[in-house]
């Protein structure tokens, strides 16, 4: 990510009037990814690499240890993106162009970073789309996970009262 980083949000500058493309976001809160959400997802989706829960299997692969399964890196980065960007959501729409770029292991701490990529009226009027670019990055800068993702995100125009 290039160019200048605006301060991260916190409040109520969410809602479908507060972006504009361009924007971009620093979020607030890093995670270290630990055991149990890497073991948790992966088995509860059936996902049989052994690449995720086989320490044992790992230790003489060019890893030399245990992955983080792929969507739970996505999945955190979006959590992380969602206080300022999808805390008024209605729905998700898309997610789009995931991809990871760099390993994560237990114990690596996740940032994300979000640039607004376009926006859009929606059929209902008390909503609009706001697609989002988000970045995740472990405790070295590295990027790690990259991803679209378009939000049906609610007009303050229809509801906030005063």
């Amino acid at each position: 990510m290039t160019g200048p980083v605006s301060q991260t949000l916190t409040g109520t500058a969410n809602y479908f009037e507060d972006f504009n493309a361009g924007d971009r976001f620093r979020h607030a809160r890093g995670t270290t990814v630990g055991e149990v959400e890497n073991q948790l997802l992966t088995k509860l989706v059936m996902n049989t690499a052994q690449a995720h829960f086989n320490e044992h299997s790992m230790k003489d692969t060019p890893f030399g240890k245990r992955l983080v399964f792929g969507l739970v890196t996505g999945s955190i980065v979006m959590g992380l993106a969602t206080q300022d960007v999808a805390e008024n959501a209605l729905a998700e729409l898309r997610l789009d162009k995931l991809r990871f770029t760099a390993p994560v292991f237990h114990g690596d701490t996740l940032y994300a970073y979000t640039e607004v990529l376009s926006k859009a009226d929606n059929t209902r009027d008390d909503a609009g789309e706001v697609s989002f670019k988000h970045w995740g990055v472990n405790q070295d800068g590295q990027v790690v996970f990259e991803g679209e993702r378009t939000v049906l995100i609610k007009r303050r125009s229809h509801w906030v009262e005063g």
